[in-house]
């Protein structure tokens, strides 16, 4: 089970992180790309544990190395989910993460999506709007 204050922290840090979005003129509607950041020393411990994420529905990017600020290096990967930008949804996806690291002796570091305005403003800011992704099949986990 997950640790109680570390998951009370990751909750106000939920709160605070919607509530920049929304100020900033975030959509309240739009469907936002939830990406919870998962790491270990070791690839063969966060490949396991990304398996599992995968098995919950959640799609997994492939592992990267990452060097800290002390010279070592980590695995990471990001678990995605597209939801609304709700509390409570993102709460429990934290919980369910947090509890998977724990089984898996991975760290989870926290999540992170990216400002959703309405398509007007994409357009003028020179985003291709016919852009298709070929490799793009549709499923969304």
């Amino acid at each position: 089970m997950a640790n109680r204050e570390l998951l009370d922290e990751q909750r106000e840090e939920t709160r605070l992180i919607i509530e920049e979005l929304l100020d900033d003129g975030s959509d309240p509607d739009a469907l936002y790309t939830i990406e919870h950041h998962l790491s270990s020393e070791k690839f063969e411990v966060l490949e396991k544990a990304a398996v599992e994420a995968f098995k919950l529905g959640y799609e997994v990017t492939d592992p990267e190395e990452l060097e800290v600020e002390d010279g070592s290096v980590l695995m990471c990967c990001d678990v995605i989910s597209e939801i609304a930008l709700k509390a409570e949804l993102i709460d429990a996806q934290v919980e369910q993460l947090m509890n998977l690291a724990e089984a898996n002796g991975v760290n989870y570091d926290g999540w992170g999506t990216y400002f959703e305005g309405d398509d007007d403003e994409e357009g003028e800011e020179g985003e291709d709007e016919d852009f298709v992704d070929e490799d793009d099949d549709g499923k969304r986990h």
